[in-house]
């Protein structure tokens, strides 16, 4: 077989079969296959090597097996424990947590309590009949004292074994080392180790993932096996990943080893033998596989691990040391960041469970651990990096507001690909913006530096905001979002508060004070109260342009236009042809959520659905009105619901034209059901939000023109950094706004336009005061606006509201 032929035309997409990997076991050269190794990596993973900072905790190290190349397994010492106490498994696990770690690593020998009788006596005196039930018990104890997430390598277990496991960790794992039998036999590294018995190892694997746990093996090279037997052993693992999917990494670990073991003198591989194994790995199994290649075992060779096709270093303690490989230090992590930088990569933490399991945490993680995996990741799976929430008045994360603004990098791979399609104005498919949701680093500083630069283009340096003021004439709603902390009511998902219902009288008041104001707009929503029908609509149109026929009425978003028609027993088009008629000028946006119904099923099952919402917009498009369009997202969903929810609109906008602008609205989470029942993520990181913005100016162009920031979100010094990555307009002044504050954000309920304005100046551009159309404000209305120096607190609560 043509070995280079072979590597140079790999497909990305397919892996190696068994006839052509033992094809390349005396490959000569390995330039072609690292190469291949390492195209397919950068395919799959980018720029990023893994990590997980972990404290290593080796809850015993006794053990019934004897493999002959170890030497953290002993038997008993005199004057030693047999187990560690639990008061010395949490100083272990709260020295990592101080240190910044995030996993919990439990290491133990397998079942020694059917070896050692010291062992049955401690664990009968620690309550426990095995060792599986004192660790299943010391895993939620770490967990619930110090919120480490626990990872257990226990050895061979049971279906009840690894179900009560699951329970209290959120991985675990087993070394697979080889499926070959020989090493079993006489004068093999794993005689005398009932446990290292391939089946039954490869049994453990399988029952794992029959139980839906995220599980970490691989194979350990240098033993004593052949090159065939690792091929057959990394295709084993292969086939049970295919039928379960639950292998989230193979680890290649070479042999060391150690003075005081039977193979002392063994020679361990040489770099050459680990790097081909590494690379056969990578070609092997499926590109988005976790190859691992622990770094304290080859301490000087690091690039090269790199080269042949890693995309993570494995768990890195700041605090414990390889207790396994105890002469091997771990790498300090600012060596280990510099290191993998040498290499041409960037160093990104990852919890114990890899991101493509955390994004599926329902399916793959026990309930009880659910809620704190999901105040530790963004949308991605991926940990987050500092406390900042969307509306709750934090500090921004400077380390991120010092990418928006760094010099243009040069970058590569999937984004810069993605770059170069929507600067080309190829409309940009699902995995090209999820791509650019991706980034990070520098690939973050190239995606905010290309939506600058579009927004430049496009709009220059202006940036305009329209004197609105919110009027919600009521709380009290019958559907149950997860998300809204704002209705109230015997049906909605939040009691807290006084449900009211305005009056058309306050209504029309409400609408006067605003336009004595300065306000050209009045933005009308709230709850769907289980006695409107379509008729309380056109009344609320009639009220506003009886009190002051020159306001724009901005109302009713596609949930309100679906249910007026729906109670009014009439088509959608033709109800809101009666609204245009009765005074209704534009629609908000809103109820958009996230334009999938895989989310909506959970987070609004029996709002309108995604078919619905488009059709609602559609109708009114086609009738003359305009509307905004909005994105409400950092709860339950995912990446790519964020590319589908930005294609959507992008498709009916170059159907139909009719959406002003595009606003993306963080989920504002101290609040909402959904979070308070722990079943969400606390909103999006400050990341997600500058990219949310960002990318939606590059997928969205040239239908699209203007990304607005919502200051109530995100507070001043938020939007401004959103100025820097496409953004063009703050919205509204509001006056009133009480849907987010109900949530709990922190941002007030007014933006002056003098406030307005010295944010805009601030950060360089030219304000401009709209109309809701973005015409320019008549100019009577803006000396209005800036004259208005009432600043009493508009009382938020109705002045003259009906019982309810």
């Amino acid at each position: 077989m043509d070995h280079v032929a072979l590597l140079t035309d790999f497909a990305s997409e397919r892996r190696l079969t068994r006839h052509e990997a033992l094809s390349l076991i005396d490959i000569g050269d390995l330039t072609p296959l690292l190469a291949a190794a390492s195209r397919r990596r950068d395919w799959a993973h980018g720029h990023q090597i893994s990590f997980s900072r972990k404290v290593f905790i080796p809850l015993t190290q006794l053990c019934r097996d004897v493999c002959h190349y170890c030497t953290f397994a002993h038997p008993p010492r005199k004057g030693q424990r047999a187990f560690l106490t639990r008061d010395e498994v949490l100083a272990i696990a709260e020295a990592g947590r101080k240190a910044g770690c995030k996993e919990a690593l439990f290491t133990l020998g397998d079942k020694p309590e059917l070896r050692y009788r010291v062992a049955r006596e401690e664990l009968a005196a620690l309550g426990h009949e095995t060792t599986i039930s004192y660790l299943a018990e010391m895993a939620s104890l770490v967990f619930e004292q110090t919120g480490l997430l626990p990872h257990v390598n226990p050895g061979l277990l049971s279906d009840e074994d690894i179900a009560a496991l699951r329970g209290v960790s959120i991985s675990q794992g087993i070394m697979l080392e080889s499926v070959s039998e020989r090493l079993c036999a006489r004068g093999g590294a794993h005689h005398g180790s009932p446990d290292k018995a391939p089946a039954a190892r490869l049994d453990t694997i399988r029952r794992a993932g029959a139980l839906k746990v995220p599980f970490t093996t691989g194979i350990l090279i240098g033993i004593g096996e052949t090159r065939a037997e690792r091929i057959d052993s990394l295709l084993a693992l292969r086939d049970l990943n295919d039928r379960y999917g639950h292998l989230q990494e193979i680890i290649i670990q070479n042999f060391r080893p150690k003075p005081g073991t039977r193979m002392a003198e063994a020679p361990a591989p040489d770099l050459q033998d680990h790097l081909w194994t590494i690379a056969l790995a990578r070609l092997i199994f499926e590109p988005g596989m976790n190859i691992q290649a622990p770094p304290n075992l080859r301490p000087g060779d690091l690039s090269q691990l790199v080269h042949a096709g890693i995309n993570d270093w494995g768990g890195v303690s700041p605090v414990t040391p390889d207790h396994v490989n105890p002469e091997a230090p771990w790498p300090h992590l600012v060596e280990l960041a510099v290191a993998t930088r040498w290499a041409g990569k960037e160093l990104a933490e990852r919890l114990a469970i890899y991101p493509a399991y955390a994004r599926f945490a329902t399916e793959w993680v026990d309930e009880t651990l659910r809620f704190s995996l999901y105040n530790l990741i963004d949308a991605d799976g991926w940990p987050r990096k500092d406390p900042w929430c969307p509306g709750r008045g934090d500090a921004l994360p400077m380390a991120d507001v010092g990418l928006i603004h760094a010099p243009s990098p040069a970058i590569k791979g999937k984004v810069r690909a993605a770059l170069d399609k929507a600067a080309a104005q190829v409309p940009l498919d699902e995995s090209d913006i999820t791509a650019l949701f991706r980034a990070r680093g520098d690939e973050f500083t190239a995606v905010c530096k290309a939506a600058d630069a579009l927004r430049q283009r496009v709009n220059g340096d202006v940036v305009s905001y329209v004197v609105t003021r919110n009027i919600n004439y009521t709380n009290i709603c019958y559907f149950k979002c997860q998300f809204c902390a704002f209705s109230k009511g015997k049906l909605s998902e939040n009691l807290r508060g006084r449900p009211y219902d305005l009056e058309m009288t306050e209504v029309a008041e409400r609408v006067r004070v605003a336009w004595a104001r300065g306000a050209s707009e009045v933005c009308m929503q709230g709850g769907i109260h289980p006695s409107y029908t379509g008729m309380k609509y056109l009344e609320l149109c009639q009220a506003v342009k009886q009190a002051v026929p020159a306001i724009h009425m901005h109302a009713f978003s596609p949930l309100e236009v679906w249910q007026g028609a729906k109670t009014l027993g009439i088509p959608v088009d033709r109800f809101l042809a009666r609204l245009k008629s009765a005074g209704l000028d534009t629609l908000p946006g809103t109820a958009a959520e996230i334009l999938d119904d895989e989310v909506r099923a959970t987070l609004c099952a029996d709002k309108i659905n995604t078919s619905q919402w488009l059709e609602v917009m559609r109708a009114a498009h086609g009738l003359g009105f305009r509307s905004t369009a909005t994105i409400m997202f950092g709860h339950i969903e995912r990446y790519e619901h964020w590319a589908r929810h930005l294609i959507r609109i992008r498709d009916l906008q170059a159907e139909t034209g009719g959406f002003t602008e595009f606003v993306p609205l963080p989920f504002v989470h101290m609040e909402a059901p959904i979070y308070l029942k722990r079943r969400s993520r606390p909103g999006p990181t400050f990341r997600e939000v500058i990219l949310m913005h960002a990318v939606a100016r590059l997928a969205l162009h040239p239908h699209i023109t203007n990304i607005q920031a919502s200051w109530v979100k995100l507070g001043p010094s938020g939007v401004r950094q959103c100025l820097s990555a496409g953004v063009n307009d703050l919205g509204g002044t509001l006056m009133d706004e009480s849907i987010s504050r109900a949530a709990g954000a922190s941002h007030g309920q007014e933006m002056t336009p003098q406030w307005m304005e010295e944010i805009i100046s601030a950060a360089g551009r030219v304000p401009r005061m709209r109309t809701t159309l973005y015409a320019d404000a008549v100019p009577s209305q803006r000396l209005v606006a800036f004259a208005d120096r009432a600043k009493q607190a508009v009382d938020h609560a109705p002045r003259a509201a009906c019982a309810s």
